[in-house]
């Protein structure tokens, strides 16, 4: 089919986004704020972390007015950087939202750019919800559309579609018509980048960061006249024929406005890629079975899908290599019997019986696991053998974290980084958003 023959998948969306009020969405509200809780306990978890003091060091030197806050933290910088800021701090711990179906972490590049301009002008916690449950919809949609392709080629998936979902969410925040949110969505086009061979670095921070901060601007350009094509996601030279496959157009638009992305959100219990979850509850049931009998392993297999090699069969030179190890994760789970922050640590990373244990740990591929999915077998020296296979890790849609869960992460979160913000204020305001007349409540240290 011609392009002069179809509507695009960017006026398609700008339709639904542009035409969607808040009894359309107050369904999802529950959902949305439980990601907008796990995000704000990710942020609050990093805000003293070294990458995002960079961060600000670099940016408050051009901040514009200094309208929108950074999360846990005193300072205060214009819309566009505070988006950058946290996002960045939202994602530093692998301790965010998941969308299983394409592996996006769906709030980070939404929840701070809506957040902070919102805190600019004014809005309220309905429009906010508004606009970040149709963010993530588009994000999740795109991301769907060109999985798994995309994400196998190298592109850092949450980075490259969450530039859509935060352009689409800020648009809508500020009233555009639909014309200009298509062409907030094509300009974001434009702007989607990120890979996954620095995902063991800041490196991948930043394009989170540049996610958030891109998106607020292609809406932020849309509103002042700026076009673009409205093919710029599906068109012959568009965004994901130059990033991987053909589309999947149903995947793209089907059934819009009926079924919601962000009713398949799930939370991570532990700070690790969510494909290692599974390593760290086998060992966590092993490690039960061996009642102590920790110095009598001789050697642990872990086997699992493409997907989790891929990620996770690599050395391990620092804590942000431990996010992503299966060694590490089930080395940590098997001797300590926990995986939380203190667990992916440098001070754990590199004790001595970690590491040794580590060093016992080999993966391999069995093609008949799924993604999510692990099993784990343990030699002992006297060659008695134990096995542990999960299919569905804890925090997946199968065994969800419940409301109290979330809390208790973020109270956890907190706590790790240091943070002075008045804690059971953010969580009473997040389970209220939908009430505030003005988020700014939200987000300052306290009431």
């Amino acid at each position: 089919m011609r392009q002069d023959e179809a509507q695009g998948a960017g006026t398609t969306f700008a339709d639904f986004v542009a035409g969607t009020v808040w009894a359309d969405v107050a369904a999802q509200s529950h959902e949305a704020k439980r990601s907008i809780l796990n995000f704000f306990a990710t942020a609050l978890g990093s805000a003293n972390d070294p990458a995002v003091t960079a961060a600000l060091r670099t940016l408050l030197p051009f901040s514009g007015a200094a309208t929108s806050a950074v999360i846990g933290r005193s300072e205060r910088l214009d819309a566009l950087a505070a988006s950058f800021v946290n996002a960045v701090s939202a994602n530093l711990l692998d301790f965010d939202d998941t969308h299983l179906d394409t592996i996006i972490h769906p709030a980070a590049p939404v929840a701070a750019p809506v957040l902070a301009l919102a805190q600019a002008r004014g809005f309220s916690g309905q429009a906010v919800l508004t606009a970040f449950i149709l963010g993530v919809e588009v994000e999740c949609r795109i991301g769907n559309a060109v999985s798994p392709g995309h994400y196998a080629r190298g592109w850092h998936i949450t980075s490259t579609c969450g530039v859509f979902g935060a352009a689409a969410a800020c648009a809508k925040l500020l009233g555009l018509p639909a014309d200009q949110i298509s062409n907030a969505i094509g300009i974001a086009a434009s702007q989607s980048a990120g890979i996954i061979e620095n995902l063991p670095s800041a490196a991948k921070n930043v394009s989170v960061g540049n996610a958030a901060r891109n998106g607020l601007f292609a809406a932020l350009l849309a509103a002042e006249g700026y076009s673009a094509s409205p093919w710029a996601i599906e068109g012959p030279l568009g965004w994901a024929r130059a990033m991987g496959d053909e589309p999947d157009l149903g995947r793209l638009t089907g059934s819009l406005g009926k079924t919601w992305e962000i009713a398949k959100n799930t939370y991570k219990p532990y700070p690790a890629g969510i494909v290692f979850h599974a390593v760290i509850d086998a060992c966590f049931t092993l490690r039960a079975k061996l009642g102590g009998r920790i110095d009598d392993i001789a050697s642990i297999m872990v086997q699992g899908s493409a997907l989790l090699l891929a990620r996770g069969d690599r050395p391990v030179r620092n804590e942000r290599d431990a996010r992503v190890s299966i060694h590490h994760c089930a080395a940590c789970a098997l001797l300590l019997g926990a995986a939380g922050v203190t667990e992916f640590a440098d001070a754990t990373v590199f004790r001595p019986d970690i590491v040794s244990l580590r060093q016992k740990v080999r993966a391999e591929l069995d093609t008949s696991l799924p993604d999510g999915a692990t099993r784990v077998m343990i030699r002992l020296t006297s060659g008695e053998t134990l096995s542990e296979i999960v299919m569905q890790a804890r925090g997946s849609l199968a065994d969800p974290l419940s409301d109290r869960d979330i809390e208790a992460k973020l109270r956890d979160c907190a706590r790790l980084g240091g943070t002075d913000w008045d804690i059971d204020r953010v969580i009473d305001g997040v389970w209220r958003l939908d009430e505030l007349a003005d988020v700014s409540s939200l987000m300052r240290a306290h009431g």
